[in-house]
């Protein structure tokens, strides 16, 4: 090692500490410790280009373990970023630049938000996925997409348990261009590693098809760099094992008690006078090696550039397909309106799909063992090691998993993402729908079976809280859509979000069609509710239903004509898009001085707010096993019920 390279870790440690310092908040332990991988990284392995931070072909770096964000910032500033030493001074402060954790699109640099532990090795996976898909199906003479994927984790990530689904999956997909850098420190938070875990971590990678290698000093940065380079000829994901020392150079290194405690302030101090120059400063030395480093960034940036001008002269259609976005509309489906449709909204759901596939090229993603009963899958075969341009990932039982690569395959930029699963085991995915509202990710994500007309399953798979736990997400568009013509609208609206995920929730059981020729051309779902059965002479109530339930409310309306209450269905596929529109829109469809009934088969809490004061059907146990007609009569949702609790109302 160079004397430069010494002193450049040196006044990498001493910036770090200096932030977490002024901060009083901070994970001094991985910041020290994993100094010598980052600064390998950064200075000799990553193709990137501070100047153009999103640029395509660039490495992508993901920071699993996300709480060493001191050290990241510091060699984003150090590598020519926009992070200033002011954002240094300002890391964890409200409105920073520089948050506790890293976020994708807060930090200039940052290729994933992560920060809950687990999530970045399948994030990485999914960001390696993308690079296959697109290399192959886009390279010809012209090289457009050559890259690694890198992720920098630590125990705590290994032991999550949708770590383990992501390596488990590797065995498979064999992402080769995936290189995992394990910071290995033998601490975490609570104590000694062995004390919770002691699972042979080379056997276990090797078994799920890694390329594993160990480098025995986490100091020697030759041997973290060769490492790695033997890692980019390898036909398999590598997973290099660097043994460092947390909190390395600080008076409690290798113990716990550096993990997530800022060191004190005269230790800081003394750090920078052994080093020299003012707080917050970089030597001299030190900056003249990172211009050096910008420099040699550039010329691999400006060979990119020129090849992208002549893929494009040459071929401009596949140049369209990558980088120009593109929307749909409900007659790009080509699928014309059908007023005698009758089947489950999954099978509508299989059928838009498909025709979406087969606009977007680029379109990946999978269920977790369920395609056969989603009916949703990709298109092209399966991706695999043998078939990188197959579009249906066989996910397993993996949920969480499956989650996480499809936020990650929408976040690459050039992929989109989509997954499905039975609705009640969207709680195994929780975590990383919440990762996908944060990162602003356009994940499409499809459940189905989505009620407890699911029926002989029983409560175990019939869904009651998850429709609120999704609604509950900020930037979740939720869509439970029913008949054909709502699906169609839904996976439109879904497509065209490029700035949120989106989950549609559809249903096992068959339901009629109400919309009409006449109001089939609009997409009526953007307005979140409408109006799709309209009173015939004066407005008496109003049906509130969303998805399957509407078919309900129609039949209840119907029911209640004939008794001389004439009745207004609305249907609210989604709370999230009514609630953007004006109160003139809003106060419209459901006047506040007539009489709502709120009917959907969940917990349903979000209907209050809209019913004003009246009733509200749905339900507050779990489910029943029986056959669907016989729960659904259990739980009241039937027309003679509703026309019931009209008529005690009016």
């Amino acid at each position: 090692m160079r004397d430069i390279d010494r002193l450049a870790i040196k006044n990498i440690r001493v910036l770090a500490m200096e932030t977490i310092t002024k901060a009083e908040s901070g994970h001094p332990g991985i910041a020290l410790g994993a100094a010598p991988i980052m600064y390998t990284l950064y200075t000799k392995v990553l193709k990137k280009n501070p100047m153009d931070p999103t640029w395509y072909n660039r490495d992508r770096f993901i920071l699993a373990a996300g709480h060493g964000s001191s050290l990241l910032y510091t060699m984003l500033h150090l590598t020519g970023y926009n992070v200033t030493i002011d954002d240094l001074k300002s890391f964890r402060q409200l409105g920073s630049k520089t948050p506790g954790h890293p976020e994708l699109g807060v930090t200039c640099g940052v290729d994933a938000t992560s920060g809950p532990l687990g999530q970045g090795i399948p994030f990485g996976v999914g960001t390696a996925i993308s690079e296959e898909y697109m290399r192959n199906k886009y390279n010809n003479d012209i090289n457009l997409f050559d890259h690694y994927t890198y992720v920098l984790c630590g125990d705590g990530d290994l032991q999550e348990g949708v770590t383990n689904e992501a390596l488990s999956l590797c065995s498979v997909l064999k992402p080769n261009r995936l290189i995992i850098l394990y910071d290995s420190n033998d601490i975490q938070l609570d104590g000694q590693v062995s004390l919770c875990n002691k699972e042979d971590v080379k056997k276990k990678v090797e078994a799920c098809g890694f390329n594993y290698m160990k480098v025995n000093d986490g100091e020697d940065i030759d041997d973290i760099y060769n490492a790695i380079m033997k890692a980019k000829k390898s036909n398999m994901p590598s997973f290099i094992e660097v043994k460092t020392i947390i909190g390395k150079t600080s008076k409690n290194e290798n113990t716990n008690a550096v993990h997530g405690a800022p060191l004190k302030k005269d230790e800081v101090i003394d750090m920078r006078d052994n080093l020299g120059g003012e707080e917050f400063s970089v030597l001299d030395e030190v900056k003249n090696l990172f211009n050096e480093i910008k420099s040699n960034d550039l010329k691999a940036y400006d060979e990119d550039y020129k090849n992208l001008s002549n893929y494009k002269a040459k071929y401009p259609k596949l140049y369209s397909e990558i980088f120009d976005k593109k929307t749909i509309t409900k007659d790009d489906l080509d699928l014309p309106f059908d007023a005698s449709y009758n089947k489950a909204t999954r099978n509508a759901g299989g059928d838009v799909m498909n025709r979406i596939s087969e606009i977007d090229k680029n379109l990946i993603g999978g269920s977790a063992d369920l395609m056969s009963s989603t009916y949703i899958k990709g298109i092209n075969g399966e991706f695999s090691s043998t078939n990188r341009l197959g579009r249906n990932i066989r996910f397993g039982v993996r949920e969480f998993a499956m989650g996480v690569i499809a936020n990650a395959i929408s976040v690459y930029g050039y992929t989109r993402g989509f997954l499905s699963g039975f609705f009640v085991f969207s709680d195994y995915l929780k975590p990383a729908l919440r990762m996908q509202a944060i990162m602003h990710s356009p994940v499409i994500n499809c459940f189905t079976h989505d009620s407890i007309a699911v029926g002989e399953d029983g409560p175990t798979h019939q869904p009651i809280e998850q429709l609120t736990m999704l609604r509950s997400i900020p930037n979740m568009n939720v869509i439970r859509p029913c008949g054909r013509e709502e699906v169609k609208e839904a996976f439109v609206i879904a497509y065209n979000s490029l700035n949120n995920p989106t989950s549609i929730i559809l249903s096992r059981q068959a339901m009629n069609e109400y919309r009409t020729l006449d109001n089939a051309k609009e997409n009526l779902s953007m307005y979140g509710a409408y109006v799709i059965k309209k009173e015939v002479n004066k407005l008496d109530c109003i049906l509130l239903a969303t998805g399957s339930e509407v078919d309900l409310a129609c039949k209840a309306k119907d029911a209640l004509f004939n008794e001389g209450i004439d009745v207004r269905v609305v249907s609210m596929p989604s709370m999230y898009l009514f609630d953007k529109q004006s109160k003139e829109y809003q106060d419209e469809v459901l006047p506040k001085d007539k009489f709502i009934l709120g009917i959907e088969m969940s917990e349903a809490c979000h209907m209050y707010k809209y019913i004003n004061g009246g009733k509200l059907l749905n339900i507050t146990t779990f489910g029943e096993s029986g056959k669907a007609s016989d729960v659904m009569n259990h739980f009241g949702f039937t027309v003679e019920n509703v026309c019931r609790i009209v008529k005690e109302n009016m």
